[in-house]
């Protein structure tokens, strides 16, 4: 006894003390750290492999934005903004249980605000742009506010339509206004030269990719939150929510405004790197998109709209690009499928057997295995 006093006696204090802050930060956030960093050397990484400078080439006395480099740089800034688009959707959706059709009308005014402030007011462009976003987050949190309380009232698919017919009149009207140049969208060629992607398309690279980092980190400390925990609870079962004091309107509200100002950063993004804005940035296939894409990826994780966003754009990119051809010839019957041409037909299917093989999405799915598994291995250790 009197050993074991001694050892403890001349054992340092430091030993005894929990380890620091920074090594339970990196061995709790080693992977999204992991993730970052690779999204940052990538461009440089391509230029590296494929000898193409991630700044463009130099023709004359002008730098192009050509090369592998530049391209793979507009695949992930357009990644970026879908990934936001999504995540933003999976707040409302996957963690407070409120489905929209017409998310989408955010999305549109991000680009169309940006875009006419930029293009009609005649100031100094880097002060257009700035007002442009500072209007954006204006517009879309009122909107976003007035639209929650105009139709939380209603539950269930009838505030999905409610949704959808306020993004389809502004579709409409934005296709017919003479402002927004109607069907043919608005050019946007005002934009400041740092943040033109025909010109710094390696800064709207890193610019979309701390938005989409910013994005994440904003929703994952909400969600985890006790108003993340409300949220959940409104998901689950809104009336027992109310029955325990929580005023779920104001809780879906803060979730609709949140969402709604992420989708508009988000769709200013996209006006920035296609440098015009569209009808069909307001229209339900991007709003349809976000759902499915969602669901893929695991309603109501954090990851899963990444993981979705990154794995369907990029199966897209190799289908429409690939030059598969598959013939069968049964005699009477014969069938061909062209990758390229019948894309659309392809990722159909792929999204019918994701949704039968992973019924949760792929990171539910995943987290549910892997919580079976930790159970199946605690049980066999205390039996052993």
């Amino acid at each position: 006894m009197d050993n074991v006093q001694d050892v403890f006696q001349e054992t340092p204090q430091d030993v005894f003390r929990p380890p620091p802050m920074w090594r339970v930060f990196l061995r709790e956030h080693w992977l999204h750290l992991l993730i970052v960093a690779v999204l940052i050397v990538l461009p440089h990484a391509i230029g590296w492999i494929t000898g193409d400078s991630p700044f463009g080439r130099v023709r004359g006395s002008r730098v192009i934005m050509a090369g592998e480099s530049t391209y793979w740089q507009a695949i992930f800034i357009e990644m970026f903004s879908l990934a936001v688009l999504v995540m933003s959707y999976n707040l409302m959706f996957g963690f407070t249980g409120v489905i929209s059709f017409g998310h989408a009308l955010f999305f549109g005014i991000g680009g169309y605000a940006v875009g006419i402030v930029v293009q009609y007011w005649d100031v100094d462009p880097n002060l257009a742009f700035i007002a442009g976003v500072l209007l954006v987050i204006f517009i879309t949190s009122i909107l976003g506010l007035l639209i929650g309380l105009l139709s939380l009232r209603l539950r269930g698919i009838y505030f999905a339509i409610f949704t959808l017919a306020i993004a389809e009149m502004a579709w409409l009207y934005a296709g017919s206004w003479r402002l927004t140049r109607g069907e043919d969208g608005l050019t946007i060629n005002r934009l400041p030269e740092w943040i033109d992607p025909e010109r710094s398309r390696l800064m709207v690279y890193y610019i979309g990719l701390a938005l989409f980092v910013t994005a994440f980190l904003v929703i994952r400390r909400l969600v985890r939150s006790p108003a993340g925990a409300v949220f959940q609870a409104i998901r689950e079962n809104e009336d027992r929510a109310k029955a325990i004091g929580y005023n779920t309107l104001r809780y879906k509200l803060l979730s609709i405004v949140v969402a709604s100002v992420l989708a508009g950063l988000a769709g200013i993004l996209m006006g920035i790197l296609n440098k015009s804005a569209r009808p069909e940035l307001l229209g339900v296939t991007y709003t349809v998109d976000a759902l499915l894409i969602t669901i893929i990826g695991g309603v109501g994780t954090l990851a899963g709209p990444v993981v979705g966003t990154a794995g369907l754009h990029l199966l897209e990119l190799w289908v429409r690009d690939s030059s598969i051809i598959l013939s069968l010839n049964l005699g009477l019957f014969e069938f061909t499928l062209n990758f390229s041409q019948d894309w659309i037909l392809i990722i159909g299917v792929v999204f019918v057997v994701v949704v039968l093989v992973f019924p949760y999405g792929l990171v539910g799915t995943w987290y549910r295995l892997r919580a079976r598994v930790g159970d199946w291995w605690e049980r066999r250790r205390a039996t052993t």
